[in-house]
This record gives structure tokens, sequence and C-alpha cells, in this order.
């Protein structure tokens, strides 16, 4: 992902990216102090729910119910508003967002089934027909990527400068995933990005230095829009 091509291609923006944190799969209790430590910045706009390990139990519905219920009390102490990962019934369960893949679900139950004020994110990889299709059926935001090699998804497809240039030009909120730390992100300044999720790069550190990680990503956006 070629820094001056982006640069070049980004229409001028004074948007500012929000830091979008998903859960890892680490032991509940340390999670939580991951989280917490997170969202004590300040700096985490947006919170995703995804405890792939845990629903692969034999109990993992239930787990993952009691869990994300902790969670969300959590993050509405921070004012953070949270999203489900792949589960409309789960996020209704307990009043908040949902993020669906593909083959996840149809916008339009979630739209039906959540509140109007959820937000519905929408998986697109690098298609831009997926965002379009995401727009026109009402989601809050389009995902794409992934942007660099990342450990969470290390077979994930790499998508392409234009396929992120285009992606960000259908008027639908934009959010890029996929090996992003607070020092590559820089490669993609300049462009219309609401969200930009992280997991490893924050989770994957121990609780001690995840404030720290967290300013750095802040100030990596705070240069967002400066001149190159």
């Amino acid at each position: 992902m070629a820094q001056s091509t982006v640069l070049k291609a980004a229409n001028a923006s004074n948007m500012i990216p929000k830091l979008y944190l998903l859960t890892n799969d680490d032991e509940f209790v340390l999670l939580y102090q991951k989280l917490e430590a997170a969202l004590k910045t300040g700096l985490i706009g947006l919170l995703q729910i995804r405890r792939k390990q845990i629903l692969s139990l034999p109990d993992g519905e239930s787990r993952l119910y009691q869990e994300a219920k902790q969670i969300v009390e959590l993050a509405q102490a921070y004012n953070v508003p949270v999203v489900i990962n792949d589960n409309i019934e789960l996020a209704a369960k307990l009043g908040v967002g949902v993020h669906l893949g593909q083959q996840d679900g149809k916008i339009a139950d979630a739209k039906q089934q959540l509140l109007p004020n959820q937000i519905i994110g929408r998986t697109c990889h690098g298609n831009v027909a997926f965002v379009k299709e995401a727009k026109n059926e009402g989601a809050s935001y389009a995902a794409l990527g992934a942007v660099f090699a990342s450990t969470t998804k290390p077979n994930a497809d790499i998508i392409t400068c234009q396929q992120l240039i285009e992606g960000c030009q259908q008027d639908i909120a934009i959010c890029v995933i996929g090996g992003l730390t607070a020092e590559n992100v820089s490669e993609l300044a300049g462009l219309p990005i609401k969200y930009v999720a992280v997991v490893g790069d924050i989770m994957d550190l121990p609780v001690t230095q995840i404030a720290v990680r967290c300013q750095q990503w802040q100030q990596a956006f705070l240069e967002w829009n400066m001149p190159a």
C-alpha cells in the first residue's frame, strides 16, 4: 500500500478516523483488564465483541452472552458503542449493534431487530459492489480489508490502493481492517476513513502497555491531514 499513491488519489478530507477495537481470544479476566485499560483512555470510538474460540466450546453461546453482558456494561460506562460480530440475535438481546460478514446475516434483518440508533457494519473485503450494496441496504459502515497482512487472519486477501480509494468514494462510512499498526496507518493518511479496526496491535500487548499504545494511535490520527 504505497503512501504516495493513496495520498495522490485521496480526496481532501478533514475527517480524523476513530479507533475501532476488536476483542481477541484472551482468557476473559485478562481480556476485561485490557479492554478497561483501552477504554479508560477515551480514545476508542467503537468496540466489537468477537470471541471465536469461546463460541467453539460446547457451552459457547451461553458463555459468550455472559461475557458480552459484562463487556457491554464496561463500554457503556465509557460511552463507547458496541457491536457484536455476526450475531443479530445476541446483539438485539444486549441492545447493541452488529457487524455482519457477507455470509452472516442480512442487513435488513438487523435493521428490523435492532434499535434505529444501533450500528450495523458489513464486511466488504475489497469489492466495491459490496460497498454499494451495503450502502443501499442501510449499513452504518462498510469494512474494507485486509489492508496489510494480519496475524489474526493470515490468509485474508490484501486489497489494492485502487479498491480502497474507490470504496471511499461510495458515500458510506468506511472502516479499514487488517494488519494495521500505529506506524503503518500513516500510509492511508488523508483518506476519508471513519474507523480503523485494530486487534493485535493493541490487544496482544500487556495490560500496562495498552494506554500508551492507544495514545500513539491518537497521535497518528492527529497527523492525518497534515501536508506530506
